[in-house]
């Protein structure tokens, strides 16, 4: 087993941690039953099958877009797996659109973030008002590295109020020694470059967000970033890797209540 195989798995060391992904999947589908015409799923953003949104709407106009990019590791999951995390910001009046992406090894990291930048801005493009942008564990990875210079156009950029990597993957390199790195197939200079603890410090607002209760290479991770930037840092007491998340799908979190201001 390559060394950090264990440092990086997440289900292996939370209680019943195989059940999540259908349970998500199950309330992803109750929301959007439950919402109706506000739900519009496969949105197009790019050529790919997998290069699609799902655009979930407020009652009335909304106030703004929160973008959420999901995780799996680059390499699972699907937008529809989570849909029920825009349960908060929807009750709150924003709209949230959720991009897919095509995962690894079909394509390399790099390719999956060229992937979200297009997603943000054809999303931006038939969206008014202000950006918010969340993601969880890879998915907090792609939303980090949307601040890099240069990555969203400026206008687009100018109108992200504050990004949030929940729980992300902010250096690559120690990934280079997990099993993982079979469908990644990133090299030093690889890994270095989708890093983005290396970026410089964004100018919109950051808050790095992940679990007291994560594996301690989570935490790491989160603090890594936290530091490089100079930015805001929550860890949230007693929560793990897989209900870090949950306070999405609140209204009344404080989660919510820093990510839409």
């Amino acid at each position: 087993m390559p060394v950090n195989d264990d440092a990086y798995a997440n289900a292996a060391h939370i209680p019943d941690g195989a059940s999540y992904p259908a349970r998500w999947a199950q309330d992803a589908a109750a929301f959007r039953d439950a919402l109706g015409t506000r739900a519009q799923t496969g949105l197009r953003y790019g050529p790919s099958p997998r290069q699609t949104f799902d655009l979930f709407q407020p009652e009335g106009a909304p106030k703004g877009t929160l973008i959420f990019v999901h995780g799996g590791f680059w390499r699972m999951l699907s937008p529809q797996d989570w849909s029920h995390l825009a349960a908060g910001a929807v009750a709150r009046g924003w709209a949230v659109a959720m991009p897919g992406y095509e995962l690894c090894p079909d394509v390399r990291i790099a390719g999956i973030t060229r992937s979200i930048a297009q997603a943000v801005q054809v999303i931006a493009g038939q969206t008014d008002g202000p950006l918010a942008l969340a993601g969880h564990s890879a998915g907090g990875h792609q939303v980090a590295r949307m601040c890099a210079p240069g990555m969203l156009p400026g206008d687009v950029a100018a109108r992200v109020r504050h990004v949030m990597p929940i729980s992300p993957l902010s250096d690559l390199e120690p990934l280079l020694l997990t099993s993982m790195n079979d469908d990644f197939q990133m090299d030093a200079a690889m890994a270095q470059a989708e890093s983005p603890m290396y970026q410089p410090k964004p100018q919109c607002d950051v808050t790095v967000w992940v679990g007291g209760a994560e594996r301690p290479a989570f935490l790491d991770q989160a603090r890594w970033l936290a530091e490089a930037w100079g930015c805001a840092h929550h860890i949230a007491a007693d929560k793990h890797h897989f209900d870090v998340v949950d306070p999405l799908g609140e209204t009344d979190s404080a989660m919510l209540d820093i990510l839409l201001g």
